[in-house]
C-alpha cells in the first residue's frame, strides 16, 4: 500500500504496511514481494532484482563465471579502467567474405594506461615476494603513478621507478626494507633503485623518516628464530650504542646485526655472523667492524634483567 510522509516540507511516496506504518519491510529477493515484519502482510511486489539474472554454481567457478559486471574498476587508470576489450572471432559468423575480422576494437587502452597497468603488475608481484600488505601496494601504485604523470623521470625504465616507489611506500607505512630486499625481489641494481629514489624525492617535494635499528629488529630476529629475550636485549644494545655515539657513520642495518650478534653469543641461541648476515644482507665483515666498535663497552649496553648464557667477560673479541 501507497502512503505518504513528509519531511522537509516535501511530499515523498513511500510503501508501508497498512497496520504497522512505522514497521521497516523486508524484502524477499527470491519472491519479489515486500513483507511486514510484524503480521507478515505482503504490502508490495514485482520488486526489480538489480542482481545478476546468471547463476554461477561452485563447481563451474573454476572454469567460467557468466556475470557481466566486469572488473574492478581501477581508479588509478584514465577513464576508471571502463573499456570494452572485443576478442579475436574463432567461428565462421565472425568474419566477412574477405577474411577480415567483423568485430573489432574501436578503442584499445592507450599506451600510458598499459604502461602503468604492466608496472602495477610488476609492483604487486614484488611485494607479493616478500610478503608485503595491500596498503603498501596501495599507496606504491599511486606514487608511480604521480611519478609517471608528471614525467619528470623520462628515460628511466618502470621497472626501476616502480623498485624505488615500493621502497619509498615500505618506509612512510613505517616496514622498511634494505635497498637489497627490493633489488632480490626485482630485475634492477641495487645502484639504480637508488639514483631513482632519489629522484621521486625531489620530483614530489616528499621525504621518508630516518631508518633505525628498531625498524629492522624484529624482522631480523624473527627470521632467525631467536627468542624475544634475545631480541629485546638486542635492541637494547642497538639504541644503547647509538645513544653512547660508540657506531658513528655506521648504517643501522650494521648496527642492529652487531647488537643481534652480541645478544645471541650471550644467550644459549648463540648464531654465527654468516647466518646473521645472511638474513639481514650484510658481509661478514661488516658485522666485525661494528661488533668490535661496541665490544669494548659490552658490559654497558647489555639491559638490567638480562640472563647471561655467556657472561660479558667471555663473549668472543674478533
Amino acid at each position: 500500500m501507497a502512503s505518504t510522509s513528509r519531511k522537509d516540507g516535501l511530499t515523498l511516496p513511500r510503501v508501508t504496511c497498512p497496520n504497522h506504518p512505522e514497521a521497516i519491510l523486508v524484502e524477499d529477493y527470491r519472491a519479489g514481494d515486500m513483507i511486514c515484519p510484524e503480521c507478515g502482510l505482503v504490502v508490495g511486489d514485482r520488486v526489480i532484482d538489480v542482481g545478476s539474472e546468471w547463476r554461477t554454481f561452485s563447481n563451474e567457478k573454476a572454469l567460467k563465471d557468466p556475470s557481466r559486471v566486469g572488473d574492478a574498476q581501477n581508479p588509478l587508470l584514465n577513464g576508471g579502467d571502463l573499456t570494452t576489450m572485443i576478442s579475436k572471432g574463432t567461428g565462421a559468423a565472425s568474419f566477412d567474405e574477405f577474411g577480415n575480422s567483423k568485430y573489432q576494437n574501436r578503442r584499445t587502452m592507450s599506451s600510458s594506461d598499459r604502461a602503468m597497468l604492466n608496472a602495477f603488475k610488476e609492483i604487486s608481484t614484488m611485494a607479493d615476494r616478500i610478503n608485503l600488505p595491500r596498503n603498501i601496494i596501495d599507496r606504491t601504485n599511486n606514487l608511480f603513478k604521480q611519478v609517471y604523470e608528471q614525467k619528470s623521470l623520462k628515460g628511466r625504465a618502470n621497472d626501476a621507478i616502480a623498485s624505488a616507489c615500493l621502497y619509498i611506500a615500505c618506509r612512510q607505512e613505517g616496514v622498511p626494507r634494505t635497498f637489497k630486499e627490493i633489488c632480490a625481489v626485482s630485475r634492477i641494481s641495487k645502484k639504480e633503485i637508488g639514483r631513482c629514489f632519489k629522484l621521486i624525492l625531489k620530483a614530489l617535494e616528499t621525504s621518508v623518516d630516518l631508518i633505525t635499528t628498531g625498524d629492522f629488529m624484529s624482522r631480523f630476529c624473527s627470521n632467525l628464530g631467536l627468542p624475544k629475550q634475545v631480541q629485546m636485549a638486542a635492541t637494547f644494545i642497538a639504541r644503547k650504542a647509538v645513544e653512547l655515539d660508540l657506531v658513528p657513520g655506521r648504517s643501522p642495518i650494521s648496527v642492529a646485526a652487531a647488537a643481534i650478534y652480541m645478544a645471541s653469543q650471550a644467550s644459549a641461541e648463540k648464531k654465527t655472523q654468516k647466518e646473521i648476515g645472511d638474513i639481514a644482507g650484510v658481509a661478514d665483515v661488516t658485522i666485525r667492524q661494528s661488533y668490535r666498535l661496541i665490544y669494548p663497552r659490552a658490559a654497558e649496553l647489555f639491559p638490567p634483567d638480562f640472563k647471561f648464557d655467556t657472561p660479558v667477560d667471555k663473549l668472543p673479541q674478533l
